[in-house]
């Protein structure tokens, strides 16, 4: 009843071989290494330095080459800054847990608990 097809369909999987393939243990690596990335980020606008330098040691293990580096602290919302790192710092430890990564564990948990304290601090909840 049906002519069967001749031509190869242009709907049909590409060759697996054509595409890069990247485990799960890379892929963790990669956004892990963008959640610290952006925890340095904050921690360089906060100029805490000794914390800045401890997760960039942990950024170059994981790409292999030293972060980029923001040029210093600035004026700005500094609870709203401490909020944003704490967040950070809760992302990068639910991939580090997953990824068991413990040296980034005990760190994102150590920024999560200096940021939740700053925040707790009187002086910063009526800051601009």
């Amino acid at each position: 009843m049906y002519e069967p097809i001749r031509t190869k369909s242009i709907h049909s999987m590409a060759d697996d071989d054509a595409y890069p393939h990247r485990s799960r243990e890379e892929e963790l690596d990669i956004q892990l290494a963008g959640h610290l990335s952006a925890l340095l980020a904050v921690t360089d606008e906060l100029g805490i330095d000794d914390a800045a330098e401890q997760i960039a040691s942990q950024i170059a293990r994981l790409r292999g080459t030293p972060p980029v580096r923001h040029a210093g602290p600035r004026r700005g919302d500094t609870a709203a800054l401490h909020r944003r790192a704490h967040d950070l710092a809760g992302r990068a430890l639910v991939v580090a847990a997953s990824r068991a990564d413990t040296a980034v564990a005990i760190l994102s948990a150590e920024r999560m608990d200096a940021h939740a304290a700053a925040l707790a601090e009187p002086r910063l909840v009526g800051a601009p």
